[in-house]
């Protein structure tokens, strides 16, 4: 665009709604399929007995890939093992990629209480994913730059300036309009990203915001849904297309991009989670025929929220005395259904057969 310069804070990065053609015939067919995958996945969320048994997995495995973007790289073994153990883990990208889950998990439950996304929310999942006080960027010099060094993007500067930026978006978000919402969470992502507020942690924090988003437009009654895998495979789209935005005001590019990963995502989400719903009926059965005395359906709905498990979490759930639980453990090992592993001074029991389903999807 005329008045961008990379190497100048953009502070007259334009507001919303921007001023071009957003219902293309091509993105509206692409909203079509987009809004078709989102209801599939939803319909099957919904229609789960138990709705939120896969969330701390699927929230897991989001916050794994939402940081990866950032180069913090963790093992699946390693973050499900460190959500479960009593023991402590140091690594410090497992502890970053648990914070952005625990920031996601804070984030809906803030918009349970106000169904609004505002500055102040985006603050809070900041702080929350960074285990600190950051606030909004008040020192100049911030400067996005590629892997040669190569400043490629210099955001708005001036705290007044990223707040009155953040009020229009926050006014765009929470007003009703007749853009589609799919549509609409394209521009927001594009805006916050373009807005820059934090000095770390504003592509997490934007991630989030999406997940929010789908819940607050009632997209998704649960974000069981892993947008950042697709930006993953598609990175370097992901950049190029957000900066066609900005040096061209091509938003058709980016707004086909993100209804492409919205309904990826969400036809991968409904067969992963066919696949998982298939494997816990196929153990419950096998349980209940080779442990009778063993098999409940609570118990099994415990083996299937997380790949490993342990005693007390069967003790939490009332299944029975730490001895009687404990023996449960060791029926299932022995009948071949977990494997277990000391971590610290306990012992955690893999579903590994779980831990195969998600790895490969």
């Amino acid at each position: 665009m005329a008045n961008f310069n990379k190497n100048t804070p953009y502070n007259s990065l334009p507001i919303l709604p921007p001023k071009a053609d957003l219902e293309t015939t091509k993105v509206l067919r692409k909203t079509i399929d987009a809004s078709r995958a989102l209801a599939q996945l939803n319909g099957m969320l919904t229609n789960l007995p138990n709705p939120t048994l896969f969330l701390d997995t699927i929230h897991l495995k989001e916050a794994k890939a939402s940081s990866e973007i950032e180069n913090i790289i963790t093992t699946n073994d390693d973050l499900y093992k460190s959500i479960v153990a009593d023991k402590k883990f140091d690594n410090p990208a497992t502890k970053e990629v648990i914070s952005y889950k625990e920031a996601l998990w804070n984030g809906l439950e803030e918009i349970k209480k106000r169904p609004f996304i505002t500055t102040n929310l985006c603050i809070q999942i900041v702080q929350s994913i960074k285990k600190n006080t950051a606030g909004i960027r008040t020192t100049p010099g911030t400067a996005l730059k590629n892997e040669k060094g190569e400043t490629i993007y210099t955001p708005p500067t001036g705290e007044d300036t990223i707040r009155e930026k953040l009020a229009n978006l926050e006014a765009f978000i929470n007003s009703t309009d007749e853009i589609d919402p799919l549509i609409k969470m394209a521009l927001m992502h594009y805006q916050f990203e373009a807005i820059h507020p934090f000095s770390d942690g504003n592509g997490r924090t934007g991630r989030i915001l999406l997940l929010l988003y789908l819940k607050l437009t009632n997209l998704l009654d649960t974000p069981a849904i892993y947008l950042s895998e697709y930006i993953i495979q598609n990175k370097s789209d992901y950049y190029t297309k957000l900066r066609e935005v900005t040096e061209n005001n091509n938003w058709e590019s980016w707004v086909l991009y993100m209804l492409e990963m919205v309904e990826y995502t969400a036809n991968k989400g409904l067969q992963r989670l066919k696949d998982v719903t298939t494997l816990m009926q196929e153990m419950a059965e096998e349980i209940r025929t080779t442990l009778p005395k063993v098999y409940t359906k609570e118990l099994v709905e415990i083996l299937f929220r997380l790949p490993y498990t342990k005693r007390q979490f069967l003790i939490d759930a009332e299944l029975g005395t730490p001895k009687t639980v404990g023996n449960y453990l060791i029926a299932l090992e022995e009948a071949g259904f977990l494997i277990s592993e000391k971590v610290g001074k306990e012992k955690l029991y893999l579903n590994y057969r779980l831990m195969t389903v998600l790895d490969e999807s």
